[in-house]
């Protein structure tokens, strides 16, 4: 407990909140250079932290506390009736753990994705470079899961794994195939290996209530919010 409380810890400069474009944004980082940044990750998980290339931060708003970190009790969950059927309708896919390696195909299904959904934002200009700064540090314990048919690479979900819990850091998929649900799928996916692997949780990062692209985090229950230093069940209302 002594060497988590003396990592240290600081605070970014304001820049442009990712969520509402009239707002800023800053963040509180845990050193990137402190040798034990990687024994301490499953506790800064638990701490309302995320994993971003070598970055692990939270937001720390001055005027705004609208992302809320949430994860997913494992031993709890249960597909409601539109997952079974995401997993039913994704039963032909090969799933497999790979190394957290950039390679000409993932990068291009990479690219593919960024420029059917982010178009315009600058990430759709996404180099080499790029991929392997945002998705893997190297000190991360991050692997890639790949969903297949027939050989074709259809999606890669990007997974960082604690003693405890699985972190879900980033989905993307061929923008052909979005009638599938892969980004449903691939959480589904992170469930079911980490029961399989003994673990408790899977952290799905930040939820802010009301927001379009956070909706979607709700549906997987019981789903747990952070709440001061405390994990609390997410209120059915906000379903």
């Amino acid at each position: 407990m002594g060497t988590r409380q003396n990592i240290r810890l600081f605070q970014t400069a304001e820049h442009a909140c990712g969520y509402f474009p009239e707002r800023v944004a800053r963040d509180l980082v845990l050193d990137p250079h402190d040798p034990a940044l990687p024994a301490l990750y499953g506790h800064a998980l638990a701490m309302g932290f995320r994993r971003s290339g070598t970055h692990v931060y939270r937001p720390h708003c001055l005027e705004c506390a609208a992302c809320r970190p949430v994860r997913i009790r494992v031993a709890d969950f249960r597909p409601n009736r539109a997952q079974a059927r995401c997993i039913r309708r994704n039963a032909d896919l090969e799933v497999a753990i790979r190394p957290a390696r950039r390679s000409d195909e993932n990068f291009a299904l990479y690219k593919r994705y960024l420029a059917a959904r982010h178009a315009g934002g600058g990430m759709d200009r996404a180099e080499p470079a790029d991929f392997d700064a945002f998705l893997a540090g190297p000190w991360s314990p991050t692997r890639f899961v790949e969903f297949r048919k027939d050989g074709a690479l259809l999606a890669v979900a990007v997974i960082d794994a604690s003693d405890d819990a699985l972190s879900a850091v980033y989905t993307w998929f061929d923008p052909a195939a979005s009638a599938r649900g892969l980004g449903t799928f691939a959480i589904l996916t992170q469930v079911e290996l980490a029961r399989r692997e003994g673990r408790d949780f899977v952290y799905l990062g930040f939820w802010i209530e009301d927001h379009p692209k956070m909706h979607y985090k709700q549906a997987f229950r019981p789903l747990e919010v952070l709440v001061g230093r405390d994990w609390r069940p997410l209120p059915e209302a906000s379903a």
